[in-house]
């Protein structure tokens, strides 16, 4: 099976103030893919209907793959036939073009007002097998999930890995408009960037956006009322909740991974120490007590630990350490470098993904680091690399870093084999977290 690939990410943000400071679109540019794609032929789907639709769905699901990085999708101009039902398929015609590959379909409406029915068929060529064979029914306004619902199911079948197509994104922007006035939005996008909106607008700053286990909730704190305050947000409904005001640092909201507790960063009591809150009860209890800066809390997959960054070995410089929410046991579990901090375990519990520097210069690169071996391997060679955020298939990583003087988003496989750019026209990007799986 071919290895997990990189979910493509292309970002259309449209600001919503009155000032209108214009628009801010991230186009994916691919710097480093695998050396052996998958052949793919999709056939663009039939339409049995009436007028346009709004929505492409094979061109979606063209796109979904081929950016992946693990797909190659074969040119529409060189196909020698473009079937929609399985008795049209020549395995021989897509066999002399070197697909592995073949998707096909059609989109029907049956009219009386009912939804329309999403029909399409995916092909091991040398194999000639039927690997997936399946309707969908579907509002107009659903198409973009029909796609990114095929894109999963196909992605998976290919590598064996659990595809993240039909998940969605948070995102913080900034734009300065003058020396005293930069807008400040966070927003919500489609994995690939459709259906971008504006969760929050503000003149002041937003940061570390968090999503429940669930994907129903999202955390973040805003600087709105000019000191930072930690929010808890619905989505369906917009609602929200502001769940400390505390003197001094309000920071780093994270969910526990049964959505029951929020990890976070609090001053109230001296220097910034962990919190966990009860969510049921809004309870906190202090699980970090030192004299110096504790920040930057993770949970480890089994929601009984916490990862966090330190200074407390000395010399000012930030490690990650591991502290049990049950014995209070504190475990450092970085050494290498002379920088490594915002710590985020992969599910496998044993691999950390951290933001490291090696030596005492600027850069500062994303790493993973094997706990039990201590052996470190670089992802990235991006100067200024932070706020790293793990697809839930843990097959990818996006992550905030600087273009010249702006802040933007990149994204690399968790193997490092494939890498994207996401530079804007304007603006900065920044504060990226990727969701859950919405089951």
């Amino acid at each position: 099976m071919k290895k997990p690939g990189l979910i493509a990410i292309t970002i259309i943000l449209t600001s919503l103030f009155f000032t209108s400071p214009g628009y801010a679109q991230l186009q994916i540019v691919i710097t480093q893919g695998v050396d052996d794609p998958v052949q793919i032929a999709i056939v663009p789907f039939e339409w049995n209907g009436f007028g346009l639709l709004e929505e492409d769905v094979a061109e979606i699901v063209k796109t979904n793959l081929q950016n992946s990085g693990e797909f190659r999708a074969i040119a529409e101009a060189n196909m020698l036939s473009t079937p929609h039902e399985e008795q049209e398929v020549f395995f021989r015609d897509w066999r002399f073009l070197g697909a592995d590959y073949l998707l096909i379909g059609k989109v029907v409406d049956n009219g009386a007002g009912g939804p329309l029915q999403v029909q399409y068929d995916f092909f091991d060529v040398l194999r000639e097998d039927n690997l997936i064979s399946e309707v969908v029914s579907a509002g107009r306004n659903q198409l973009r999930d029909v796609s990114h619902a095929i894109s999963d199911k196909v992605f998976e079948e290919v590598t064996g890995v659990r595809g993240a197509f039909s998940t969605k994104i948070l995102y913080v922007t900034s734009q300065r408009i003058n020396a005293d006035l930069t807008y400040y939005q966070l927003n919500m996008s489609d994995a690939d960037g459709g259906r971008s909106q504006v969760l929050l607008n503000s003149q002041e700053p937003i940061m570390s956006p968090n999503w429940s286990p669930d994907g129903q909730k999202i955390a973040y704190v805003s600087f709105e009322s000019t000191r930072p305050r930690i929010y808890m947000q619905e989505l369906a409904t917009g609602g929200r909740e502001m769940l400390t005001e505390f003197t001094g640092i309000n920071s780093s909201p994270v969910f526990s991974p049964d959505g029951t507790k929020m990890a976070m960063v609090l001053s109230k009591d001296g220097n910034p120490d962990i919190y966990v809150m009860d969510l049921r009860t809004r309870d906190l209890r202090r699980v970090t007590n030192h004299f110096a800066i504790d920040t930057e809390p993770s949970w480890t997959p089994d929601g009984e630990s916490l990862i966090f960054t330190s200074e407390r070995g000395g010399n000012s410089r930030p490690q990650i350490y591991q502290v049990s929410l049950d014995s209070g046991w504190v475990e450092r579990l970085t050494f290498q470098g002379t920088y490594n901090s915002k710590g985020l375990m992969l599910p496998d519990g044993v691999n950390l993904l951290m933001i490291h520097r090696e030596n005492t210069g600027d850069e500062y690169h994303l790493a993973i680091q094997n706990i039990e071996r201590g052996t470190i391997f670089e992802l990235t060679s991006t100067a200024l690399d932070e706020s790293p955020s793990i697809a839930p298939n843990a097959s990818m990583v996006i992550y905030a870093s600087k273009a010249g003087d702006r802040g933007i988003l990149n994204a690399v496989s968790i193997d490092g084999r494939v890498k994207f750019q996401l530079p804007s026209a304007q603006g900065d990007v920044r504060e990226p977290s990727w969701s859950p799986f919405f089951d």
